[in-house]
């Protein structure tokens, strides 16, 4: 298996830090949010690496070169030019670096308790098998008994999405931004309207067109989103406790 880490992007919520330095290179107990997630990485035994960079790439990507990739078989997807979101990140990852094995991808702002090896063991082929928990937020993906996907709905505003959708019953639970995609959800990528395009916006694209993705509920799991600037001291005193 390999993995892709999303860095690209502007890191506005955490300026004036992100004025200077990518989100990727914000310390948190002293060690970049993108080392974090490159020895979490490492520690499931997952060694090869696509990273898409944008704002500030240059210093990331000289980061990366002057520890010699920490041992790692690390590729960059760039996109100096223009960021494609999520959906279309990947998507360019996924033709710029083909490979007939399943992707596991993360956000390199948010840290988590390390459940890879929980979640590469549930994996089973399946389009994408995405890690949710009963976390409390405003933006819900919906799953049915089973815990296949059927929808994502925001409980403030009352957006349901696909437009129309029944998700009375359905299990609310929050995404984490990490999961595991086959290879072959490129083709769905190609069936989007735009080259940009988010994750969401693809599982909703999916879920419409009949296909199958699954919701995987880790053991002991902990994540911190590592938004906003005024939050860096908590997530600071998370880190110490769940991570160190």
């Amino acid at each position: 298996m390999r993995a892709m880490i999303f860095a690209a992007g502007m890191g506005t919520r955490l300026r004036p830090l992100t004025d200077r330095i990518p989100k990727a290179l914000v310390p948190i107990q002293g060690k970049p949010l993108l080392l974090w997630q490159i020895e979490m990485l490492k520690n499931a035994g997952i060694d090869r690496i696509v990273i898409n960079v944008h704002h500030k790439a240059e210093q990331i990507i000289q980061y990366l070169h002057a520890n010699r990739n920490f041992g790692c078989d690390i590729r960059i997807s760039d996109e100096t030019d223009r960021l494609l979101d999520t959906g279309g990140g990947l998507r360019k990852a996924l033709i710029q670096y083909p490979s007939d094995e399943p992707v596991l991808a993360l956000n390199v702002d948010i840290l988590s308790t390390n459940i890879l090896r929980e979640l590469i063991a549930a994996y089973h082929g399946q389009p994408a098998l995405l890690v949710v928990s009963h976390r409390k937020t405003q933006r819900y993906l919906a799953f049915d008994d089973a815990m296949h996907l059927k929808g994502w709905t925001n409980v403030t505003t009352g957006e349901i999405r696909p437009a129309g959708n029944n998700l009375k019953g359905a299990e609310l639970l929050a995404f984490s931004g990490m999961q595991i995609v086959s290879p072959d959800i490129i083709t769905y990528m190609n069936q989007m309207a735009e080259d940009k395009f988010s994750l969401i916006d693809l599982y909703m694209h999916i879920v419409e067109s009949g296909g199958d993705i699954q919701a995987f509920i880790p053991n002991n799991y902990r994540m911190m989103d590592v938004g906003k600037i005024e939050q860096l001291a908590e997530v600071e005193q998370w880190a110490e406790q769940w991570l160190m």
